[in-house]
């Protein structure tokens, strides 16, 4: 079909989905600035929690059928080599200025605690469990929700696809999850202090639903019909139901959400299946919607920016509005965070990219056995794919 972006199988790197990523950011670094219409900081955090899910799904299943199994050691230490880097630099940074920023950003524990939680990727551990307000490494929880999720759900997805479970049954049961996770954060919600995010909102288990969904989008778009049918117009109908359930969400919601158990329990997976919605029609349709997306500086910073951008934006948040209040202030947070992001993208990033690469071509040199298993251990297609794409 001519408006299709691929009918035969989904492709991992689909611009409009870079895009995508520049929009969650917006709405979490808004959010965290407190800009008026941006009360709702978790939309964003569950579209890229529904990105991940979708992507680390997809490229698992990629892997498996293209090499016959999931090299599990390898994916981690891909995802250690991509997120620890920059991770490593935003707590140093942060230790050493915490006499600056801790009385703004109301870290109720301290320095080193807060290090230790970031760096182990267990932040929503500390928050749901703890009740640990991390300060200016707060935002640290939602990677220790990935890291989490990336720990359990390989392994459980390496051992069904060996297995041959069938695909509708899985995608079953992980609807159900879905659905269960949701009605638990409804029934365990517990009202919040004033200002405070809900415990169960950090939950690895009561907030796993948008990961769960971007996992049901990338297995059921391994079925020919189902891509088929998302070529044609339910693709279409699909990114705008979901783009339009997420910008009404955002218009409809308050800073008092978090003391409404129903915007725990529905609003939060609704958004992270209006999420997945989306992503589910820009990459199997163009619409005007991708079209928008795909602009060249949109993409480009959802692609090399974003990941940067969220873990150091905090930070710069809590330097600079004590100084500088007022929206001259959010205009000055946003500028020198963008620029801190793009700067820790070339001195950082790019250069750990360049080392993982030369690591990978070495295993391939030493282990110079058969062709599946030189696929399996160089830098194949999709490890190039996940490289450049791949958020956290």
């Amino acid at each position: 079909m001519r408006n299709a972006v691929e009918v035969s199988r989904p492709r991992f790197r689909v611009e409009p989905l870079d895009g995508l990523r520049t929009v969650a950011i917006a709405f979490v670094v808004l959010y965290h600035l407190h800009v008026p219409l941006f009360e709702g900081g978790f939309i964003g955090v569950n579209i890229f929690f529904a990105l991940s899910g979708y992507l680390i799904t997809s490229i698992l299943i990629r892997e498996q059928n293209s090499t016959g199994r999931i090299h599990l050691g390898k994916f981690w230490m891909r995802r250690l080599v991509r997120l620890y880097p920059t991770m490593l630099a935003v707590v140093a940074t942060v230790v050493c200025l915490w006499a600056v920023i801790s009385v703004y950003s109301k870290s109720n524990v301290g320095s080193w605690m807060d290090a230790v939680l970031a760096l182990t990727y267990t932040g929503n551990i500390g928050r749901w469990i703890w009740h640990r307000s991390m300060g200016p490494l707060a935002q640290t929880w939602s990677l220790g929700m990935e890291e989490q999720f990336y720990l359990v759900w390989p392994p459980v997805l390496a051992l069904l696809l060996a297995r041959g479970g069938r695909r509708a049954l899985l995608l079953g049961v992980l609807a159900l999850l879905v659905v269960a996770s949701s009605v638990g954060s409804w029934l365990l919600y517990v009202t919040p202090g004033a200002g405070a995010t809900p415990d169960v909102y950090f939950s690895p288990i009561l907030n796993v639903g948008p990961l769960l969904s971007g996992a049901i989008l990338a297995l059921a778009l391994q079925s020919p019909p189902v891509r088929a049918r998302l070529a044609g117009r339910m693709g279409l109908w699909f990114t705008w139901v979901g783009g339009l359930v997420i910008v009404g969400t955002d218009v409809e919601i308050t800073s008092s959400w978090p003391r409404d158990p129903a915007a725990i329990g529905l609003v939060l997976p609704v958004v992270g299946i209006a999420g997945t919605m989306l992503i589910a029609g820009l990459v199997s349709r163009k619409s005007i919607i991708s079209r928008a997306l795909s602009a060249r500086p949109v993409a480009w910073f959802g692609r090399n920016g974003s990941y940067a951008l969220y873990l150091w934006h905090v930070m710069i948040i809590a330097l600079i509005l004590p100084l500088v209040p007022g929206p001259i202030g959010k205009v000055a947070a946003i500028g020198v965070s963008i620029a801190v992001a793009i700067s820790s993208h070339y001195a950082i990033e790019r250069p750990m990219l360049a080392v993982r690469k030369r690591w990978e071509l070495r295993l391939a040199r030493a282990n110079p056995q058969s062709d599946s298993d030189r696929l399996s251990v160089g830098p194949s297609d999709s490890d190039r794919e996940l490289a450049r794409e791949y958020f956290a």
